[in-house]
C-alpha cells in the first residue's frame, strides 16, 4: 500500500516514513503541495498524510486540487489546534486531523483506522501466507514468492473462501471464466504447482474427495 507523506520538514518526513515502513507500507515523499500533486498524478497513492502550513502551496489547497481528480483519504498535520482549522479540513473531506507534536505510533494507528474505514485494506492472510492485493504480491513467512497470474487468482479465491469446499467447476468458472474450454485437470495441475510454491504451507490446501479443494484455517 502506497502512502504519500507531505511536509516541508525533512526530519518529520523521515520519522513518519520509518514508522510506516516498519508496518509494511511503501512511502512516497513531497516537500510541498505542488510536488504532492505531481506525485499523485504519476503514482498509485492510497492515502496522503499532509502538513497544512507549507511553502508554495498549502495543504488545504493541495488537498482540494488532488480531490478534484482522485478519491484518496487524507490525514492532515498541523502545529495549530484551532477548531476552525479542523472544520475547514473536514469540509474538504479530510478523514483525520493530527496536531503536532504527535506520536509516530499513534499516527500509524490512525493511518490503519482510516484505511479500514475507507475499505482500502486489501490484504489476506492465513498462517504464514499473506496476499497484498493492491501490490499483487504474495508472501510466505514475509518472503516474496513468484506466482503465475492464474496461481495468484486461485490462491486469492481459495483464501477469500477459506474453510469452504469449492468444486472444480466452481474454480474453473471463477478463475478461468465460463468460456474456458479446458477440463478439471487444469485445476488439479495449478493446485499442484501452487502447493509446491507454498512450501511448508502446502498442506493448507486440502483435497475434497470427489469434489474439489478448500483452503483450511485451523484456528
Amino acid at each position: 500500500m502506497n502512502i504519500l507523506v507531505v511536509d516541508d520538514e525533512e526530519l518529520i518526513r523521515s520519522v513518519i516514513k520509518e514508522y510506516l515502513n516498519l508496518d509494511g507500507f511503501n512511502v512516497y515523499e513531497a516537500e510541498d503541495g505542488e510536488k504532492a500533486i505531481n506525485v499523485v498524478k504519476n503514482n498509485q497513492i492510497d492515502l496522503v498524510i499532509m502538513d497544512i502550513m507549507m511553502p508554495k502551496m498549502d495543504g488545504y489547497t493541495a488537498c482540494k486540487e488532488i480531490k478534484k481528480e482522485h478519491d484518496i483519504p487524507f490525514i492532515m498535520l498541523s502545529a495549530r489546534s484551532e477548531e476552525y482549522d479542523k472544520l475547514i479540513g473536514f469540509d474538504l473531506g479530510i478523514d483525520d486531523y493530527v496536531t503536532k507534536p504527535f506520536s509516530p505510533k499513534e499516527l500509524v494507528a490512525r493511518v490503519k483506522a482510516v484505511i479500514k474505514r475507507n475499505g482500502k485494506e486489501n490484504t489476506l492472510s492465513l498462517g504464514g501466507i499473506k496476499i497484498d492485493d493492491l501490490a499483487h504480491e504474495v508472501y510466505v513467512d514475509d518472503k516474496l514468492i513468484t506466482l503465475t497470474p492464474k496461481e495468484y487468482d486461485l490462491l486469492k479465491y481459495l483464501m477469500e473462501n477459506k474453510n469452504i469446499a469449492l468444486s472444480r467447476e466452481n474454480l474453473l468458472s471463477n478463475i478461468w471464466g465460463y468460456d474456458f474450454y479446458g477440463d478439471d485437470r487444469t485445476v488439479d495441475t495449478h493446485i499442484k504447482t501452487l502447493r509446491a510454491r507454498l512450501g511448508k504451507y502446502r498442506d493448507v490446501i486440502k483435497t475434497v474427495r470427489g469434489m474439489g479443494y478448500k483452503i483450511e484455517d485451523k484456528k
